[in-house]
């Protein structure tokens, strides 16, 4: 739990979303706008690229229906805001709480998340997470710019999920396998795609109510193995 590349990736968003939120309370609305359009193209194109590592469409599809109707009905995403709220101690979906389930999940799904994690918990190799702190820490700097201090504290996101994996590694290596990883990462790619169209405010899609769909691609995926084998 305690690794230290989980540890320095923490701290890679603290700071950049520390430093964003100060330089974003400077900047006027035009500038900041400008920020969010830069922010949400990106990300756009970061889904397409994750997504277009799809194996089976047809899965990605079923994983994505059913996970985010079990969101839908267990309200993940409105869950996610009242724990915000509590943080911030306000009411509704205020920029804190959008920023923070952005940020939470740009910065914990993904196959650098994944692969970095299993391979610093199975081999000691922190190099991918190291890598990923580079980035996830000028991402949390622009979006915290742009959302403020809700991006910080999705840092306690990065340390849980990612601390998790790497304690897990033995257990979940299996995700490391192009069969699992690839379809996982398409999904991934899908809700991301979706954290862009929502930055570009083109449509307000409840992000956090598709994170279910994270574990169902995998359990379709282990289904799918044993009709391979008949």
């Amino acid at each position: 739990m305690f690794n230290i590349a989980v540890i320095v990736n923490t701290l890679a968003v603290l700071i950049g979303g520390t430093l964003g939120t100060l330089v974003g309370n400077k900047l006027p609305d035009n500038l900041r706008l400008i920020l969010f359009q830069s922010v949400g193209i990106t990300t756009f194109l970061i889904g397409v690229g994750m997504g277009l590592d799809a194996s089976n469409l047809i899965v990605v599809l079923v994983s994505l229906a059913l996970g985010g109707v079990i969101g839908e009905l267990l309200r993940i995403e409105k869950g996610l805001g009242k724990l915000a709220n509590i943080v911030e101690r306000s009411q509704g979906e205020t920029p804190f709480v959008r920023g923070f389930i952005t940020a939470t999940v740009l910065f914990v799904i993904g196959p650098m998340t994944i692969i970095g994690c299993l391979n610093a918990g199975l081999s000691g190799d922190n190099s991918v997470i190291f890598l990923k702190s580079v980035l996830d820490g000028i991402s949390s700097m622009i979006l915290a710019s742009a959302y403020g201090v809700g991006v910080t504290f999705s840092a306690v996101s990065v340390f849980l999920i990612q601390g998790s994996i790497v304690s897990l590694a033995g257990m979940l290596s299996f995700l490391s396998n192009p069969y699992y990883l690839n379809d996982f990462t398409a999904v991934g790619g899908a809700m991301i795609i979706a954290i862009g169209i929502r930055l570009l405010e083109i449509k307000d899609i409840k992000v956090g109510n598709f994170l279910p769909s994270l574990i169902i691609v995998v359990l379709i995926n282990y289904i799918l193995t044993f009709f391979g084998r008949f």
